[in-house]
């Protein structure tokens, strides 16, 4: 379709529309977690101001609560995007107004408002537990809007929490249409996924069955791989049946967030494997309809000796990776230890380092771990404060400006794992920082001005997890080739 029969619908026409046109964010909507679990009012997407003009700069400005314990919101997607930028001219103009924030433990979905009043959003609506188990599925990731109008959802498990890898689809009312993939084939675990219709195939990842994540971490869960994955799963786009599966073995243990490049006429990406921390690039294989994989970045494992005398191979636990729009820098957290980093993408094949910087982590100077053998620093990270705030945890959530020069970075992974791991981050609550990014050369720095603190909470310390802006980003939006 050409831009002289269609109308511009959300978003950006493409990418670079977006990196060279899209306004400065002056909001961020983060998803929340309550830790105390008896607490009332539950999780919520607070609204926090960053605008540097504005008098209430990096405040949290408005919070909307879920008024339910034990949701734990973790991800969350937008109605519409890019891929409804193009609309056909007897097509109503869809409108991005409603956040979806699915929830990893109660199974709701909760269906945000944030048109009326972006500044102040509102709850519009609660998808209860029964609406995702009368389809046999539970524990609801990744959404995304479809090129039709309606909305998707990964899970990642059956009614009892076992492990599933598949997909919900709602139509633009929020009314369950019902699962998405056919066929007989189906993905034994479940995650992230990002389509390219272009290339008929949608790519999609794997973490585990609930019943094991939602009760903490053990390192013997992911010995049995059925529960517990390392898989990459293709299906045909307009088919919607899984025709590839590939096994990346012990390095890919636990692939999560998954990106293809954002130019929709480049059939390759990349996936951070979280416990061993490492990327793999995917791509098709010339004259194949199959897909490969290979390992591009390894971050070396750090021996370490806990102050039990407990020595432990400790991997980076890379949690989240994203892609600059203009599809040249690649980012991604080790949220254990400690550090974001920015490798150079331009030679698709040969990630180069570019850019790192210590936001915490397990292995400071004087954390009870002692590092025995680091295979990349000399010595400990020393500890960060922010505005007089030492931050605790480790980096995790990422998002970046639409023009490149602003990353921003959360602390909280996912409750269960953060009392576990990081629970004087949980006690305190958890912080955002922003990095200043060289768009030119390469290369990052902490902005000392920025923090927002989640410590002085009105129902307690809080736990910031996922953001997002109101007119979209580089993790939520989807471009399609305009033909």
């Amino acid at each position: 379709m050409g831009e002289t029969k269609c109308k511009c619908g959300p978003g950006y026409a493409t990418p670079l529309d977006a990196v060279r046109n899209g306004p400065a964010e002056k909001l961020l909507y983060v998803v929340c977690v309550q830790p105390n679990l008896e607490e009332e009012h539950g999780d919520y997407l607070a609204t926090v101001d960053v605008d540097p003009t504005s008098p209430t700069y990096c405040q949290i400005i408005h919070r909307t609560y879920t008024n339910s314990k034990r949701n734990e919101l973790h991800h969350s997607g937008w109605n519409t995007c890019s891929s409804c930028h193009f609309v056909p001219g007897d097509k109503e103009i869809p409108t991005r107004d409603r956040l979806v924030l699915p929830c990893l433990n109660s199974d709701r979905i909760f269906i945000v408002d944030t048109g009326t009043d972006p500044r102040a959003p509102r709850l519009a609506k609660v998808i209860e537990p029964d609406v995702l188990k009368s389809a046999n599925c539970t524990a609801p990731h990744t959404t995304h809007c479809l090129p039709n109008g309606n909305i998707m959802i990964s899970v990642m498990g059956d009614a009892e929490g076992n492990a599933r890898g598949d997909f919900v689809e709602f139509d633009k009312n929020f009314e369950l249409v019902g699962t998405w993939a056919r066929g007989d084939r189906q993905a034994l675990c479940g995650y992230d996924y990002w389509y390219q219709p272009h290339f008929n195939v949608m790519v999609a990842s794997e973490w585990g069955a609930p019943k094991l994540f939602r009760r903490g971490f053990r390192p013997t869960d992911c010995d049995d791989r059925t529960q517990y994955g390392c898989r990459l799963n293709f299906y045909r786009w307009q088919e919607r049946e899984l025709f590839q599966t590939i096994d990346l073995g012990d390095d890919g243990i636990t692939p999560l967030e998954i990106r293809f490049l954002h130019n929709p006429t480049e059939n390759q990406g990349y996936v951070g494997c979280a416990f061993y921390a490492n990327v793999y690039r995917f791509y098709q294989k010339p004259g194949s309809d199959e897909y490969t994989a290979e390992k591009v970045i390894d971050v070396p494992v750090k021996k370490v000796q806990g102050d039990n005398g407990e020595i432990e191979q400790m991997g980076g636990m890379m949690t989240d990776i994203l892609i600059s729009l203009d599809d040249r820098f690649l980012y991604f957290s080790n949220w254990r230890h400690g550090d974001v980093r920015q490798y150079d993408i331009t030679d698709r094949a040969h990630p180069r380092l570019t850019g790192q910087v210590f936001l915490g982590g397990a292995i400071q100077s004087d954390a009870p771990r002692r590092v025995l053998d680091d295979p990349e620093l000399k010595e400990p990270p020393a500890p960060v404060h922010v505005k007089n705030r030492r931050l605790l945890g480790g980096p995790q959530m990422l998002q970046l400006s639409l023009d490149g020069r602003r990353l921003y970075v959360s602390s909280s992974l996912f409750s269960p794992w953060d009392k576990q791991f990081y629970p004087e981050m949980v006690a305190a609550g958890g912080t955002i920082v922003q990095l200043d990014i060289d768009v030119e050369n390469g290369g990052m720095k902490l902005n000392e001005n920025f923090l927002v603190d989640f410590g002085n909470e009105p129902y307690g310390p809080g736990l910031p997890h996922e953001m997002r802006y109101p007119g979209g980003d580089c993790t939520s939006d989807i471009w399609l080739v305009n033909e």
